[in-house]
């Protein structure tokens, strides 16, 4: 009886495990497949693109060529045109600014500007989103995907990376996620607008052009949807109250400090505006910009906050903006000759 009990134990075992090596041949292709899918659609995202041209372009500058260099996330290179600012201040800057940059991003890809530049000034742009999370995987796949310092890669990845998000980069299907979705749902809604009638917010093409142009900068004209007044806006129910910084971002500002304090080089932080509609939306604003303030003064940091500003006033109007956080051509042109004035005010 026994015999016959740990006979058919050992069948059921034997038929589990070929079960599940059955399960992994057949799942291990899928995955593989669609990871491909997905990595092959970052290169059809064209932000991407211009993170590409941008990156080719700094790495073809002159070594030391460059002597202000701006950083952040989609907000710095929506706000910050180099030609302007140079013609303005007798400068020679760089736009490096990424979407969603988040703080740990922005030190690793100073580390790399280290490299190849001595800059005497950074302006880096401060956006409260982003320094909510602790770690957010697809920003880091964006500077990866363009930095061509893979030893400093392996450091970031070493350092900053939580163990599941290591596992995460590694495997495709995870990694290039956000990007598949992002440029697939685009598709969709075309098809749906094309074939059927289907009205969705893409339905009202946005006027205008959008295009890497040169030294970092992105250029558009595009203005601010209807919705985006209301509907489909994104600050509607922010408070900064329940804003909280994250201690893991807070680190790579201070490391951002630190390293700028080493190397001699002036440190200038810059908040981009948020359109005007966008801005009544949050409450309690004071409170994310006091939180920045403080850290400003404590490292005797100049701080230029554009939605205080704007407050005060009203230096941009709603067709200033291309979206409901970022600045069309014409924003950037105001709030480039404002820069020009308040950094020859606050330094010479």
């Amino acid at each position: 009886m026994g015999d016959n009990l740990y006979t058919s134990s050992f069948k059921d075992i034997v038929l589990f495990i070929i079960k599940v090596l059955i399960f992994i041949a057949c799942i291990v292709p899928v995955i593989y497949y669609v990871g491909i899918k997905y990595s092959a659609a970052s290169t059809e995202n064209k932000i991407n693109g211009y993170n590409q041209s941008r990156w080719e372009e700094f790495y073809s500058l002159p070594e030391n060529s460059v002597n202000m260099v701006f950083l952040g996330s989609s907000h710095s290179y929506c706000t910050f045109d180099p030609l302007i600012i140079d013609e303005g201040l007798g400068t020679s800057s760089y736009q490096l600014g990424m979407p969603l940059q988040h703080l740990d991003s922005t030190y690793y890809t100073l580390k790399e500007v280290l490299n190849y530049q001595q800059p005497k000034d950074v302006v880096l742009e401060v956006y409260w989103d982003m320094l909510d999370d602790d770690f957010e995987l697809t920003q880091a796949g964006y500077l990866f995907q363009v930095l061509k310092n893979k030893a400093l890669e392996k450091e970031y990845i070493k350092d900053v990376f939580p163990l599941s998000e290591k596992v995460k980069y590694n495997v495709n299907i995870f990694r290039y996620q956000a990007d598949y979705y992002a440029y697939r749902n685009t598709k969709l809604k075309e098809r749906l607008e094309n074939r059927y009638g289907v009205f969705t917010p893409a339905k009202a093409k946005q006027e205008g052009v959008e295009k890497y142009r040169s030294r970092g900068y992105t250029y558009c004209n595009y203005n601010m949807l209807p919705d985006e007044f209301d509907k489909t806006n994104q600050f509607k129910n922010s408070d900064g109250k329940e804003w909280t910084a994250s201690s893991a971002q807070i680190k790579y500002l201070n490391n951002i400090i630190k390293l700028c304090n080493e190397k001699n080089i002036r440190l200038t932080f810059v908040t981009a505006p948020v359109a005007n509609v966008s801005l009544d939306y949050i409450k309690n604003y004071d409170i994310i910009h006091d939180f920045v303030q403080k850290i400003a003064d404590d490292n005797d940091i100049k701080y230029l906050d554009y939605n205080i500003v704007n407050k005060d006033k009203t230096l941009f109007a709603a067709e200033n903006f291309r979206d409901d956080a970022h600045l069309n051509h014409s924003g950037v042109e105001a709030a480039d000759q404002y820069f020009i004035k308040w950094y020859k005010d606050t330094y010479n």
